[in-house]
């Protein structure tokens, strides 16, 4: 898919909706489980810490059996991570009472840290425990009144919050990477099968380009129904323009032809006159200007026809035989070796006006052989056309560069012998012209006069 197609800006975008999208909602699960992480945890703290308080309430009780039912074994390890404190306030001399795990350090207060007193009467946060260890910590001031102010503590390690946080992720982003992918192939999928119609659209233009098709055939969508609908009547409306401009070009010709005769027969009676002399010259001019002009006119009404393809073998066997029977008297020898796969994307009709003018005006001028060849060359690059390449080449004498030049132009000719108004090349340049191709002379391997015509092939 290239960047500047349809399919390519679809997906595009389809797929930065989707990874903003995953991304997003991974960013917002990841913080809800790392949530309910803190409040299980917490949950789990507040248990203890209820239990510690009980047991600060009773002061009856015998110190050895004092904070004995916590019923957590990570109490006793020395530094396990889990740690109590009871702290008492009210004295000069602060008395502490701490889990064996705390082993001879104290914990630090969240007060300190700046955490506020929640509406349940406790401080909650995190805070640097010993070995450096990440505490989630839970505190609460106790009044016991006369019995004294306590300040209960119970805090826990903060990695298996962060473990199972961690854990989460790499499980979610996993899903996340799958559920990516299968939607990035959904989306693929979609933008083909929805821009599938109008990829058939394409094909079937190129087809009557080819001259495989006349018109866009078949169901299309609705969306683009219209589109296949003016598609067709816009070829429809072109052949009746061909087609009209055709009518036009005969009919002006014929309305020309007749008073043009009329002066040339009238000055021929006269044909002393020098004035009557004068008036057949130009009538000659202008039946010759006409003649090309009117063909120009002829010729680019059918160029604009659509979908029309030539075989180019056929075509050129068949002027083949007809020039040699022209040319018979001469014994001109004309050799072919032409591509049985070139095709002229054009009317039969004008290849055979070109290509008959090149090889009538190589006869005209060779000694006894004419050879043509018939080409095709690949396209440029990708989207491009094949080009059709026909070469005639002559034994006659040859051109120069000028002559060549001179021959070119419209009406020039250099030997009035040869028979012919002088205007066959120059209807050759201005066909092919019209058609997106272009004629070169040159000298031939065998001698004379190489004509070589490049036109567009399918």
């Amino acid at each position: 898919m290239r960047g500047s197609s349809l399919a390519t800006r679809l997906f595009l975008s389809a797929t930065a909706w989707v990874v903003v999208i995953l991304v997003i909602t991974g960013i917002v699960l990841s913080s809800v489980y790392r949530a309910a992480s803190e409040r299980a945890f917490d949950r789990r703290l507040n248990l203890y810490l209820r239990t510690l308080i009980a047991e600060v309430a009773t002061p009856d009780e015998p110190p050895d059996r004092q904070f004995q039912s916590l019923g957590e074994p990570l109490f006793e390890l020395p530094l396990s991570g889990w740690y109590w404190q009871v702290t008492r306030t009210d004295s000069e001399k602060a008395e502490t009472r701490a889990s064996r795990s705390l082993w001879d350090r104290k914990l630090p207060k969240l007060e300190d840290h700046g955490a506020e007193l929640t509406a349940a009467g406790i401080r909650l946060g995190y805070v640097d425990g010993p070995e450096g260890q990440n505490l989630r910590m839970v505190e609460r001031p106790v009044d016991l009144g006369i019995d004294g102010k306590f300040l209960v503590s119970v805090a826990g390690d903060a990695t298996e919050i962060f473990d199972e946080t961690r854990s989460f992720d790499y499980y979610l982003g996993g899903t996340f990477a799958a559920l990516g992918i299968v939607l990035l192939l959904t989306t693929i999928f979609q933008v083909r099968f929805g821009l599938a119609p109008l990829k058939r659209i394409s094909e079937s233009i190129a087809d009557i380009r080819s001259g495989r098709a006349e018109r866009l055939e078949g169901e299309f969508p609705v969306e683009i129904a219209p589109l296949a609908r003016e598609t067709n009547a816009l070829i429809d409306a072109n052949r009746e323009i061909v087609e009209r401009a055709r009518t036009h070009v005969g009919n002006l010709a014929h309305a020309i032809k007749t008073p043009l005769s009329v002066i040339v027969n009238e000055a021929s009676a006269h044909s002393a006159d020098p004035f009557a002399a004068k008036v057949l010259e130009q009538a000659d001019v202008m039946r010759d200007q006409v003649a090309h002009h009117l063909e120009r006119a002829r010729i680019a009404a059918r160029v604009t026809t659509v979908g029309t393809v030539t075989e180019v073998a056929p075509a050129i066997e068949a002027l083949r035989r007809t020039m040699e029977k022209i040319h018979r008297d001469r014994g001109i020898a004309i050799e072919v070796k032409a591509d049985p796969q070139a095709r002229f994307r054009g009317e039969r009709q004008d290849l055979e006006e070109m290509a008959g003018n090149l090889v009538d005006n190589a006869c005209k001028w060779a000694e006894s052989q004419v050879f043509v060849e018939v080409l095709v060359e690949p396209p440029d690059g990708p989207g491009a056309a094949p080009r059709l390449r026909i070469i005639v080449d002559d034994d006659g004498r040859g051109l120069s560069a000028a002559e060549r030049a001179q021959v070119s132009r419209r009406g020039q000719r250099l030997d009035e012998s040869k028979p012919g108004s002088g205007l066959g090349l120059s209807i050759v340049v201005d066909l092919a012209g019209l058609y997106g191709g272009g004629l070169s002379l040159g000298s031939a391997p065998i001698g004379g006069l190489r004509a070589e015509l490049v036109l567009p092939g399918v």
